[in-house]
């Protein structure tokens, strides 16, 4: 009896769309295929930044911090010198020339001008809350045309308020090329009207109340126009005119 065999037949479905061949049309099977390549996309780097310095945050503190308290400072003293000037009204002194004798003018046997004159001049303070003391390095000179005759010393003292004080001061002076200077002065003489400069270099500190405040210089010039410059004669002043400034 024969073996009937049941073969089992693949069931194609024809409404199926047809595969693309696994190998292009026109190339063999023997050829290799390229292996599929897979291209990563880059990673983007993140730079992480630093984290900030403390202490250069407190650096910045710390100026500003300094710069306000100078502020304020400044703030402060100018409001304290502002009251300080508006309670006490300073005033600065003021000088008048009282009396000028020579002693002395002429020439000594190396041809230099010798001078000694005595000038007597009146230091006035015309503030009513504030004194002055006058400190020692005061000086007190006589000039002719830009030329130092004879300076002087001031004395140490103190000027209460609104005081007048007057003073005695010698002045002595030694003058290279006498004879050209003494020639000129002779010829001013004739005239009847020889111009001087008197110029006052005073250290003086200010007493507020019971403080007595830094020193400050006073500086006063005198412009004086005299009759004569005989020694031993009485001398006529014809014309005065001072001013006065402060340095500090």
């Amino acid at each position: 009896m024969a073996d009937h065999h049941q073969r089992i037949h693949p069931v194609v479905d024809v409404e199926a769309p047809p595969t693309a061949p696994l190998v292009p049309h026109g190339s063999s099977t023997s050829e290799k295929a390229s292996p599929v390549q897979f291209i990563r996309p880059p990673i983007p780097v993140i730079h992480a930044k630093p984290p900030k310095s403390s202490t250069s945050s407190s650096c910045c503190k710390c100026i500003c911090w300094t710069i306000s308290l100078l502020l304020l400072l400044l703030v402060i003293i100018g409001a304290t010198v502002g009251i300080l000037y508006l309670v006490f009204q300073p005033k600065l002194p003021t000088y008048s020339v009282d009396s000028l004798k020579i002693s002395r003018l002429g020439l000594n046997f190396d041809m230099s001008l010798y001078a000694e004159f005595d000038v007597k001049i009146t230091a006035y303070n015309p503030n009513n809350k504030i004194g002055i003391y006058y400190e020692k390095g005061g000086k007190l000179s006589v000039w002719y045309t830009n030329t130092k005759l004879c300076d002087g010393v001031l004395p140490k003292f103190y000027q209460g308020h609104q005081n007048k004080t007057v003073l005695q001061v010698a002045l002595t002076g030694q003058t290279q090329y006498g004879s050209t200077l003494m020639t000129a002065l002779q010829q001013q003489q004739q005239t009847g009207r020889i111009p001087l400069d008197l110029k006052v270099d005073a250290p003086v500190a200010i007493k507020l109340g019971k403080l007595k405040l830094m020193k400050v210089r006073v500086l006063g010039e005198c412009l004086l126009v005299v009759d004569s410059l005989s020694a031993n004669n009485a001398i006529t002043i014809k014309a005065s005119n001072c001013r006065y400034r402060l340095k500090l």
